[in-house]
């Protein structure tokens, strides 16, 4: 039997506890506890309280003590990401820099062709190792589960590939990895077909090797310009959701019609949004799909902000996601990132918060992690500080000093 643990003391133990999964949320709704600490037996959250409290109550525990001031919140969700890739994009952002748009590199033969060709150059061993160092410097950061797509394979056995790579990496490194088909990414440069046969192929081959290998339960695609249309990507998502497949959607980062589509098929969450309107913002609002804004690409891509502000105060409900990738957003760091688009979007902290814990974990469709309950997973991220407003104000300086993985020590920065 696990012998349950006594993590403690914080100076203030922020659980995100009570609140509302839509809409805006005042920092004055944040639950605070001061003198906190956290109960966890076989892996999960047993009790949250103060430290005397618990200890006085669970006196059988191991006491796991903290020296000095302490502040802990729920292990951060990297909710999208594409961390598993081979090469660089280094050259398209000299070019983007230097004036170039991201659909002219793309259709120069730059932009997510250039990493397809470089992954599929890549082994399987080559990927396992470059996604468990992205995965582990997550980690570092606080991050506690990575959503991780595939999509720079675009072939049956090319994407297979890249998910098995992702599953092996799942085993090797401390934060949990949910795997994402991106085969509809866009249509490959080799494909002797037409969009419409590309996706009919995919979907009627490698979907049902999907399930059958365990390789994932979530389907992505790109509705955009530079990769399929809304009309076109309809069968697919058809026969994904007759699949059982949860769905979600790159939408509206340069065009307006993926968030429809996304509303429409009732997928879990919706991405990007960079150029959403007041039309695609109501529309999101009064649905139950998740607004995902990725202040990532902005930074990278150097383009306007998802409309945080504005989807929040229509009642939505927001997740923020690093889309670390090595090309519009190569950067990679969630708590930096997220403090960026507060800034900007005039977010609070606890809309910042909730936004990379609960309601990301909610776009990932994962309803036991993301806040400190009891029945949830003990993932923690402590970090130095007495106050918690110095996490976001430190704008990702302030790192954790320690990370809790399911109950387990998976980083202390003193060791």
């Amino acid at each position: 039997m696990d012998k349950k643990r006594l993590i403690g003391p914080f100076k203030q133990l922020v659980p995100m506890t009570g609140l509302s999964l839509k809409g805006a949320i005042a920092d004055d709704a944040l639950a605070i506890i001061p003198d906190g600490g956290v109960l966890v037996s076989e892996g999960k959250i047993e009790a949250i309280g103060t430290f005397e409290t618990l200890r006085t109550n669970y006196s059988e525990a191991e006491t796991h003590p903290l020296q000095g001031n302490h502040t802990c919140i729920p292990g951060c969700i990297d909710s999208h990401t594409h961390i598993c890739f081979g090469g660089t994009r280094a050259n398209d952002y000299a070019l983007r820099n230097s004036g170039k748009t991201y659909l002219e590199i793309a259709k120069s033969g730059g932009g997510i062709w250039d990493t397809v060709t470089q992954t599929r150059k890549a082994s399987k061993a080559e990927l396992v190792k470059n996604t468990a160092k992205l995965a582990k410097r997550h980690l570092k950061n606080g991050v506690t589960t990575i959503e991780v797509k595939s999509g720079y394979g675009l072939s049956v056995d090319e994407e297979l590939k890249m998910l098995h790579a992702i599953k092996e990496t799942n085993e090797l490194v401390g934060p949990d990895l949910i795997p994402t088909c991106l085969a509809a990414h866009m249509l490959p440069k080799d494909y002797p077909g037409t969009a419409e046969e590309y996706l009919e192929e995919i979907s009627t081959v490698l979907f049902p090797l999907l399930k059958e290998q365990q390789l994932t339960n979530r389907i992505d695609a790109f509705i955009e310009e530079s990769a399929f249309s809304a009309l076109q990507i309809m069968p697919y998502f058809q026969k994904a959701r007759a699949m059982g497949f949860d769905i979600t959607v790159h939408a509206d980062q340069f065009s307006t019609k993926g968030s429809k589509v996304a509303v429409d098929f009732k997928a879990i969450s919706a991405d990007h949004l960079e150029a959403s309107t007041e039309l695609e913002i109501q529309r999101l609002a009064k649905s139950d799909v998740i607004a995902m804004a990725l202040p990532g690409a902005t930074i990278g891509l150097g383009c306007a902000f998802a409309p945080a502000r504005k989807l929040l105060d229509a009642g939505g409900a927001l997740a923020i996601a690093s889309d670390h990738n090595p090309g519009s957003a190569p950067m990679g760091d969630l708590l930096t990132q997220a403090s960026i688009l507060g800034v900007f979007e005039k977010l609070s902290n606890a809309e910042v918060m909730a936004g990379i814990t609960f309601r990301a974990a909610a776009a990932l469709g994962l309803y036991d992690r993301g806040r400190l309950e009891k029945g949830y997973l003990a993932d923690l991220s402590i970090f130095h500080t007495d106050n918690y407003q110095e996490i976001l104000y430190n704008q990702g300086n302030l790192k954790p000093c320690m990370v809790w993985k399911k109950g387990e020590l998976v980083y202390d920065k003193h060791k």
